[in-house]
């Protein structure tokens, strides 16, 4: 046993001594199921999903009931055990009678070996799954990942090692065929509409092309090729016609710091016959000219054949526009002070559903858009969360991913009423306490350069009885995230919104703080100057942020803490080295201690010596390189097979703490990654900070 477990257990002798204190376990504030990859059926009113049930993924589907507007909910899949297998890739065939679907292997990094934090003595593999939309025993079709499903419905393409294969869905005796092979990793596959043609993304790493494979002539093409990043491809609904987005090659890649400016991106044409292409519209230099997406399921969405619909920044917040598709300029769609997301269309482009935080900042609706008249209509509405949506094959039905401050994100259908009706409302453990949660407040802040910051306070349900109380500040990770009035779409997110809400029960008032550099505030405030390696200005969020709770009347200014994971954990790191008089004590898991370190897990030829007044700025950015001030007690938590940030950054921060003579507690989860897989380890990480912070703030 290891000398973090023994730590572990042997605190929760002293736990048991304060769970008085609180109405309900951090296991049971993460018993309810997680759920996610909300897909529509292509003909029907089905919808499918994932669900994560205390770490047993299983898929599930959703019909509509005949001659009504209820649905019967069906669990297609049986796993039963919290392994740390995902699964994913969903994918219908034509006629919604079967799902594709992945379980195993890094869906974040799919190149590297399938992570194996449960420790399973045979591996794990990667495998392409077919079952029936209305019950079945799963077939394997193959070793791979990415399926899509041929328009006849009787292929599947998918990808092995960066390469293109395919399988047959009617022939269980056929054996999988590699389609070609070619140089760079591949992505992105798009049957044409007749079958006869794949498209796909074929990275090369300083530049990437659309390729163009005929299945009749085992040919390949590559489309208008250049020296830029070519992406995103999208098919006319004509099958003539190829557009997709091209982004301006730059040597000096910006990561973890703003990146106001740039070349313009551009979007481009390519008619299919002639191979010919031309670009249709491109960005203005300055704002918008970098490209960034709706992180839909389509960033170009045609309409018909006549425009086409795609997220710009061009006003300073992330909008759908539209241009022709013979080109001219472009048309907002959806203005004002807001940003979009999560964007879907359905076949022919007419109708376009997303959701925005459109008049409510901290929090996401969904909206309609009719394409033929620009006609915006917002779909919901009140003081819950919805995203992710998608519109279903009968052209009528439109289901979204649902949250509020009390229960989790859960799959429902949006009545014509506007009225939301979960999809699977018995996923939802009886025992799970919603009622005993608190209903988070929106906070606006200032940082202590002046800089307006939005925030969610969760006050224990004490908090008015006179005395002054603990606190906790926490940060999310990302940074490219956003913190809401309710539980997260993002499991990450959620498990900490559930973190956060446990704090609270236990008596500490939790500040949850959205600083800059995150999203849903617009361009400016996510590409805040001097942010992350290139100044750490997000310090000063983290400052006014304890500034804040200490001018509250009910906040125990000498027992302020601090937690984050990942980005998170860098802002926790920073806070603890730079104000230790501030904070008392953090929670730092797998946080960015050395962003010299980090910068060389993303870009493989990053070279701190070849740009010494650029890396000087990222080491003084750094943690470490204010570990000499770092005095409050911090607790580390990592999985050492972390593929975001490397696990020598919690090593290398232990080893200076320990020669600070910080006290330093550590928690290591073996073969774990970065966003743990098993959902045994988010209990044990989250109730070993509780044990920690009872000890150094109570």
């Amino acid at each position: 046993m290891t000398r973090a477990c023994k730590l572990f257990l042997c605190s929760l002798c002293f736990f048991s001594t304060f769970l008085y204190a609180q109405s309900f376990t951090i296991e049971q504030a993460l018993s309810a199921p997680y759920n996610s990859q909300l897909s529509a059926a292509p003909a029907g009113g089905s919808f499918a999903w994932v669900t994560n049930l205390e770490g047993r993924r299983n898929l599930w589907t959703a019909t509509k009931n005949p001659g009504s507007d209820a649905y019967s909910a069906l669990q297609l899949t049986k796993f039963t055990d919290d392994d740390g297998i995902e699964i994913g890739d969903i994918a219908w065939t034509p006629d919604a009678a079967w799902i594709v679907y992945v379980r195993g292997g890094d869906f974040e990094f799919p190149e590297r070996p399938a992570p194996n934090p449960a420790l399973i003595s045979g591996g794990v593999d990667q495998q392409i799954w077919v079952v029936s939309a209305q019950g079945s025993e799963p077939r394997k079709l193959a070793d791979g990942r990415a399926p899509t499903v041929s328009p006849s419905g009787d292929t599947v393409a998918y990808l092995v090692k960066g390469q293109i294969w395919a399988v047959s869905l009617k022939d269980a005796a056929a054996k999988p065929q590699q389609l070609l092979h070619t140089r760079g990793s591949l992505s992105s596959l798009l049957w044409s509409q007749d079958g006869k043609r794949l498209a796909f993304v074929s990275d090369r790493g300083d530049h990437s092309f659309i390729g163009l494979y005929s299945l009749e002539t085992k040919t390949l093409r590559y489309l208008d090729p250049g020296t830029d990043h070519d992406s995103y491809p999208a098919w006319s609904p004509d099958g003539k016609s190829i557009a997709f987005v091209r982004i301006p090659y730059s040597k000096h890649e910006v990561l973890f710091g703003p990146k106001r400016t740039g070349l313009p991106w551009s979007i481009r044409v390519v008619d299919i016959d002639s191979g010919k292409g031309h670009e249709i519209w491109r960005a203005k230099d300055g704002r918008g000219s970098v490209f960034y997406e709706a992180q839909g399921q389509r960033e170009l969405i045609w309409n018909g054949n006549a425009s086409i619909v795609f997220p710009w920044e061009g006003d300073g917040w992330l909008h759908l526009y539209s241009v022709a598709a013979n080109g001219g300029k472009a048309r907002l769609l959806t203005p004002g002070e807001f940003e979009v997301d999560s964007v879907a269309g359905d076949r022919d482009g007419k109708t376009i559903v997303f959701s925005s935080n459109q008049d409510d900042i901290d929090r996401r609706h969904v909206w309609e858009l009719k394409t033929a008249t620009n006609r915006l209509t917002e779909l919901t509405h009140g003081e819950g969360i919805e995203t992710d949506p998608v519109l279903a094959g009968d052209g009528e039905s439109v289901a979204v991913l649902r949250s509020d401050a009390r229960v989790p994100i859960r799959p429902a259908i949006v009545l014509a009423s506007g009225e939301l009706r979960d999809l699977a409302p018995q996923l939802l453990p009886a025992a799970f306490p919603s009622a005993s949660f608190v209903v988070p407040q929106q906070v606006i802040l200032s940082s202590a350069d002046g800089m307006r910051i939005y925030g969610q306070l969760f006050l224990p349900k004490n908090a008015e009885d006179g005395h002054r109380h603990p606190a906790v500040v926490f940060f999310h990770g990302g940074s490219r995230r956003q913190m809401l009035l309710g539980w997260h779409p993002m499991e990450y997110y959620s498990n900490a919104y559930g973190m956060n809400q446990y704090l609270a029960s236990l008596g500490y008032i939790v500040l949850s703080v959205n600083y800059r550099s995150g999203i849903g505030y617009g361009e400016e405030f996510r590409e805040a100057l001097n942010y992350g390696a290139t100044g750490a200005s997000e310090f000063n969020d983290v400052l006014g942020a304890g500034l804040y709770l200490r001018d509250r009347s009910d906040v125990d200014a000498a027992h302020i803490g601090v937690w984050g994971g990942s980005y998170g954990g860098y802002l926790t790191g920073l806070a603890l080295a730079r104000a230790s008089d501030m904070f008392a004590a953090g929670a730092d898991m797998h946080g960015v201690h050395d962003w010299n370190l980090e910068l060389g897990n993303w870009l493989p030829a990053y070279d701190p010596a070849a740009d010494p007044e650029a890396s000087r700025t990222a080491w003084n950015s750094s943690p470490l390189s204010s570990v000499g001030t770092w005095r409050s007690p911090v607790l580390l938590i990592q999985g050492d097979d972390d593929r975001n940030v490397q696990f020598s950054q919690t090593v290398q921060l232990a080893e200076a703490l320990r020669k600070q003579k910080v006290e330093v507690e550590e928690l290591v989860f073996p073969d774990e990654i970065h966003d743990f897989l098993l959902h045994r380890d988010w209990i044990a990480a989250y109730s070993a900070s509780a044990i920690f912070f009872e000890r150094h703030l109570k």
